[in-house]
């Protein structure tokens, strides 16, 4: 999995813009085929989070290179501040078999 998240300092009068736009790429990217999730808020600070996760690092770097995607590079650029935006990669995903091990004294501590 690929986790995109990023943060935008904007004003308070040009949240409400920023955050529509965003709503307005959300639905169309919800519904490409790899997308996991893809959802934004904003703090009552006017910061906006915006976050997308992906399936493969493939799904991401396709959805990097999308015509939508240069919509949202439009929609961070509007941030007042230099945007933090981060992209994870998740490597493996493990159950209740990771909390017995580490209990069991499987793993060593880090």
């Amino acid at each position: 999995m690929v986790r995109l998240s990023m943060v935008l300092a904007v004003s308070p009068n040009r949240a409400p813009r920023v955050m529509d736009a965003l709503w307005s790429l959300m639905v169309p990217t919800r519904l490409e085929p790899g997308c996991l999730l893809c959802t934004a808020w904003s703090e009552p600070d006017s910061t906006v989070h915006y976050l997308e996760e992906w399936a493969t690092e493939q799904d991401m770097q396709r959805r990097v290179r999308s015509d939508t995607f240069t919509s949202v590079l439009g929609i961070v650029e509007a941030a007042e501040k230099t945007p933090e935006v981060r992209f994870d990669f998740l490597s493996s995903t493990r159950g209740l078999d990771y909390i017995t091990e580490i209990r069991e004294g499987g793993l060593a501590d880090r």
